[in-house]
């Protein structure tokens, strides 16, 4: 499968981008949480370019192997902390919002406000958000794995 198109979007794109990276980085997050996240996300969607980074993302930042064959089955292992499951679990629900999804529900939203302040929160949120942008564009765009930005 070939891609449709280089690059979706310019300099303008980039940049905003950009400055919401920086914001979401710069929230007191644990930035190996927003590559989970990240991955997670990308894995429901299907967005081969963004597993890819997430991965190579995550390993860069000292994943191990077992923890990241396991992210699509976070709830059934015990390697994840009880923040990266709340955030998980908060991708999931912030990601499936197809029809008749329940979206976050209450608990989910519980969960998650126990673990991060407000600020962390809307960061998880925005990554979340931000990832699901990428991944809609990849997927339109027939965007290639092992392709850096």
């Amino acid at each position: 499968m070939e891609a449709r198109m280089k690059s979706p979007g310019g300099a303008e794109v980039f940049t905003a981008v950009q400055h919401l990276m920086k914001a979401i980085h710069g929230a007191g997050v644990e930035p190996l949480l927003l590559e989970l996240v990240h991955l997670r996300a990308s894995q429901i969607n299907g967005c081969s370019p963004c597993v890819f980074a997430g991965v190579r993302g995550a390993k860069k930042k000292g994943e191990t192997d077992e923890r990241l064959h396991n992210v699509v089955t976070w709830r059934e292992t015990p390697f994840f902390t009880e923040d990266e499951r709340a955030a998980l679990a908060l991708t999931e629900a912030a990601t499936r919002i197809q029809d008749g999804a329940p979206g976050v529900t209450d608990d989910i939203w519980e969960a998650a406000t126990e673990r991060f302040d407000e600020k962390q929160l809307s960061a998880i949120i925005l990554n979340i958000a931000l990832t699901n942008f990428f991944n809609r564009i990849n997927r339109t765009v027939r965007g290639q794995a092992g392709r850096t930005w």
